[in-house]
């Protein structure tokens, strides 16, 4: 049966009186209001940190973040070699060079255990994503990277208010991003933040960006949408929890879609995106073969009014010029080629509509 499209932003009776509120005391066309430092006090108590930064996106936060980290040209950052394509072009930015290690096996998580295998005398720092649902080991990442004398940029920018071996999703590592754009789970249209518990980060930080104004801002219009929407992530990531662990469960057995492993250690994800590997595209001889295959069945499964789209095209393709490559990352080249994408609005549905989700994957699974 087809489905219909759920839309995000969802209507919110909250944000909309915050947006008149801010249209009534003329915060709305201030360079410098209530709404900002509200929602910078609000991040700084969630995430347990003396310092925020909002701006303009997640992309241009996880700059700053290297930026205030003192990372410049002739350093090195490490990142897995899947990722949202802006780190990549993030670490290019501020002169550095990408080093790319591999996902953990049926993961979408950097393989910690790579890390002292990719550093040398040039490396400064490391980029650690949460994707997909997927969440990095950082209590071990944190102790390698004191070892290696590394720093660590933390991108919650799928995660905002996953929790994380007992703390929240950018909150573990020396600087936190979070995004606020047009899609994600907290959101402004438009937007970024950054969390650190360093003075001499953010320091750097408000120091680049200070133009004669701050040269990457985030309005008082978008902060006041993005307040009332803090208090609620917290239920409705739950909801998006529970409705994944239904899903999963309900295609188990099945040969197509092989699911994310979700944690059983007391972590939990926030599904900004729900990813999945597509088993035949696995079996491949090829990654042009893999890619058609994933394409085909993407079609598909929107022919069918289901929420999946490709992941990211990854970094393993690009050439030495451009970044040093550890061992053959064979879990992110996968990845690259066999990746779905499940969006979240409808992770926030009845169960009824998530079991009519599986009853259809199952259905596309036998044909």
């Amino acid at each position: 049966m087809p489905f219909e499209s759920y839309a995000w932003p969802i209507p919110d009776a909250e944000v909309q009186a915050a947006l008149v509120a801010a249209y009534q005391d003329g915060s709305w066309g201030k360079y410098d209001g209530p709404n900002c430092r509200n929602l910078e006090s609000a991040l700084r108590e969630l995430n347990l940190v003396e310092h925020a930064f909002l701006c303009s996106s997640g992309t241009i936060a996880v700059e700053l973040a290297l930026r205030g980290l003192k990372v410049g040209p002739g350093d090195e950052v490490i990142l897995a070699g899947y990722d949202f394509p802006g780190n990549f072009r993030a670490v290019e930015a501020v002169g550095a060079k990408p080093v790319l290690v591999d996902f953990q096996e049926n993961t979408w998580s950097l393989d910690v255990a790579q890390i002292p295998l990719a550093v040398s005398s040039q490396t400064k720092a490391v980029i650690a994503s949460h994707l997909h649902g997927s969440l990095v080991d950082m209590r071990t990442l944190m102790t390698v990277s004191q070892k290696q004398g590394l720093a660590i940029v933390e991108d919650a920018c799928q995660a905002p208010g996953a929790l994380v071996q007992g703390k929240l999703a950018g909150s573990w590592g020396d600087v936190g991003v979070h995004s606020f754009g047009g899609s994600k789970l907290l959101t402004a249209g438009r937007g970024g933040a950054i969390v650190t518990r360093r003075e001499d980060v953010i320091q750097r930080i408000k120091v680049f960006s200070e133009r004669g104004n701050q040269a990457f801002p985030l309005s008082e219009l978008q902060a006041a949408a993005i307040l009332p929407q803090i208090p609620k992530l917290a239920s409705r990531n739950e909801v998006r929890w529970q409705n994944v662990n239904r899903l999963i469960q309900a295609v188990d057995g099945q040969s197509v879609f092989q699911p994310l492993p979700l944690p059983t250690n007391g972590d939990i994800p926030a599904f900004y995106k729900l990813g999945w590997l597509l088993v035949p595209s696995l079996r491949a001889s090829t990654d042009a073969d893999a890619e058609q295959i994933r394409q085909g069945l993407v079609h598909t499964l929107q022919q069918h009014g289901l929420p999946f789209d490709t992941g990211f095209r990854g970094f393993a393709r690009r050439t030495t010029q451009r970044c040093r490559v550890v061992n053959e990352l064979p879990n992110c080249r996968k990845a690259a080629c066999s990746t779905l994408l499940m969006h979240h609005p409808v992770l926030l549905q009845s169960p009824e509509v998530i079991d009519q989700i599986a009853a259809a994957m199952q259905e596309l699974a036998v044909r």
